[in-house]
């Protein structure tokens, strides 16, 4: 007899996790899709290595492409964009591969492979050499390696509260949350079910706050953070991309000493993520380059100081670095 009721028991527990993570797997689907349909892709596609990438492209001039950290997505750039094109430049954001609307390339994916494949798509746009690239946060590597891979197709760079050592990257070692998401099958179901629930929720507002912190992010970041940074597919590329920094930036550093390109290194006064001695580190090893240290901002430059990412820009046509 209580075989038979501890066998019911076992069952019913089952029947009922079983129902439960279905029901949140389609309540995560279903926000997905509303995700999506609130902020739907407004630029253009372009497909390269069996690859599609969505990118936003504006203005005449002199080519430009912004890559964003691993927050969000190219939208991070929108009002630099703007900036940009009305000072007589040629300015694309790509999302990086697995953000916003691009796909992501099956295997692995390194800062190193994803500076070839927005190499690639540039040339199939047919953009004009040599560009200026700009790097904010975690894709300070992918633009040093995009300088040290194609040097004679860039005219300079510019990083932006940007990440280029392994030490003192926030993930130096990896964390707990990026090796489970990663995970094969229980990755997978975390992603599916707990991501829109509030569990979740509350996970985007507090990286939201801190990364912009001690600054305010603007009205509508954060749902839109929720809507796109945590989908499935996004967040567990981000946190791909969190656990192969440190790896890649330990090869990537050994050659920065050998970069000739002009470089321009922007801080933030207040950035929390420890960034004023790795630009420092950083402009000690580069031929030509210049460092910046902005009071009263922090790491969010793109998004809340458009005229800072213009103006440092701007100063890569200057004689300073001859």
């Amino acid at each position: 007899m209580n075989m038979k009721r501890g066998k019911k028991m076992i069952i019913a527990i089952f029947t009922s996790l079983l129902l439960l993570f279905v029901g949140l797997y389609i309540y995560n689907a279903i926000e997905v899709k509303k995700g999506e349909i609130s902020f739907s892709p407004k630029g253009e596609y372009v497909t390269v290595n069996d690859v599609k990438l969505h990118y936003y492209t504006e203005g005449k001039g002199q080519p430009i492409v912004f890559l964003h950290g691993a927050m969000l997505s190219a939208n991070d750039y929108k009002d630099v964009l703007k900036l940009a094109a009305a000072h007589g430049y040629q300015a694309f954001a790509f999302d990086r591969p697995g953000y916003g609307y691009s796909e992501r390339p099956k295997g692995k994916v390194t800062p190193i492979s994803q500076a070839k494949l927005i190499r690639n798509a540039l040339k199939k746009i047919g953009v004009e050499d040599p560009i200026i690239v700009v790097g904010h946060s975690w894709s300070g590597t992918m633009t040093l390696s995009y300088a040290q891979q194609f040097p004679d197709e860039v005219a300079g760079i510019v990083l932006l509260g940007a990440a280029m050592y392994k030490e003192g990257y926030p993930a130096e070692n990896g964390d707990a949350l990026s090796k489970i998401v990663t995970t094969p099958l229980v990755g997978e179901l975390m992603l599916n079910t707990l991501l829109k629930t509030p569990l979740g929720k509350n996970l985007a507002k507090s990286t939201v706050i801190s990364t912009f912190s001690p600054e305010t992010p603007p009205d509508g970041y954060l749902e839109e953070t929720i809507a796109l940074g945590f989908r499935p597919g996004q967040f567990k590329a981000n946190r791909e991309d969190v656990l192969e920094f440190p790896k890649t930036s330990k090869e990537i550093s050994s050659y920065y000493s050998s970069i000739e390109t002009s470089t321009v290194i922007v801080v933030g006064e207040n950035d929390p993520f420890n960034i004023i001695e790795q630009g420092k580190r950083l402009n000690d090893e580069l031929k030509h380059s210049k460092l910046q240290i902005i009071p009263d901002i922090a790491h969010m430059i793109p998004v809340l100081h458009p005229q800072v990412v213009l103006e440092a820009i701007n100063q890569l046509n200057t004689n300073e670095f001859d």
